[in-house]
């Protein structure tokens, strides 16, 4: 998962809404969002290679996003551990002692950012910041390959759409999907300076990022409303930016 806007207890109608695209390496294998056999109560896409996932929910309403951290020579820690397990783990283990429990183990993975939560609570962990994990106040938050928040010309510009859509008086969920496809990309001089050079920058620049080797492979959003239930809906995309799979699983939480 690399760009996400969540509108956590910001919406009148929706206390939790996520959108979220995931840029991957087109060869690297992927199940589209289902509810896991092994993990029955997990719902959301799945990574094959590693076995982890970039976002998913529950059947009780707990939830989790991944992005990496954009660094570029860094050297891998030692144990290979998978940065998609985290969201497996932030949906799995006691919300009372996650937080601790993450940070703990911070260091033994590559850079990234956690987002997850239940109904009732937001958290936040970036293990290079030397931060510890916060709960998120009420609010629009961005988060692409920085910190969160972090004022990129993608995640801006996501944020003034999605802030747009959610004072809408007549929202259609569709539109979200519209502005997680935006293509066009940042001008130069509005582009970061992460250290992997102006032509990635600029390839990496645009919401929705199309290439041959690597892109956006899927467009997620997550809301819960008031019933109160939780929907997961997920487009995937091929290499050619065309439409491959959809999913849209809907479930009442207890």
């Amino acid at each position: 998962m690399c760009l996400l806007a969540l509108a956590w207890k910001h919406h009148p109608d929706y206390p939790l809404l996520l959108a979220a695209n995931r840029d991957e390496f087109h060869q690297r294998p992927a199940r589209a969002a289902a509810f896991w056999s092994d993990y029955p109560e997990i719902a959301g896409g799945r990574d094959l290679e590693a076995g982890g996932s970039w976002l998913v929910a529950t059947r009780e309403g707990r939830w989790a996003a991944l992005t990496n951290i954009r660094e570029p020579g860094a050297q891998p820690p030692a144990g290979g551990l998978s940065r998609g397990d985290l969201v497996v783990q932030a949906v799995r283990q006691p919300l009372e002692t996650l937080a601790a429990r993450l940070e703990e183990r911070a260091a033994d993975y590559a850079g990234f950012n956690l987002l997850w939560g239940n109904r009732d609570q937001a958290w936040y962990l970036n293990n290079r910041s030397g931060d510890k994990a916060h709960q998120l106040e009420p609010g629009i938050h961005l988060l692409s390959n920085a910190r969160l928040n972090t004022p990129w010309p993608k995640t801006e510009k996501l944020g003034r759409s999605f802030t747009a859509w959610c004072q809408d008086k007549n929202p259609r969920k569709e539109n979200l999907f519209a502005k997680l496809g935006d293509s066009s990309p940042a001008p130069d001089e509005d582009l970061p300076q992460t250290g992997v050079g102006l032509e990635l920058e600029r390839f990496l620049s645009p919401i929705f990022i199309q290439g041959e080797n690597y892109g956006t492979r899927a467009s997620t959003l997550l809301w819960q409303d008031h019933e109160p239930s939780m929907t997961l809906w997920e487009r995937s995309f091929d290499a050619d930016a065309c439409l491959k799979e959809e999913k849209k699983l809907v479930w009442p939480l207890a």
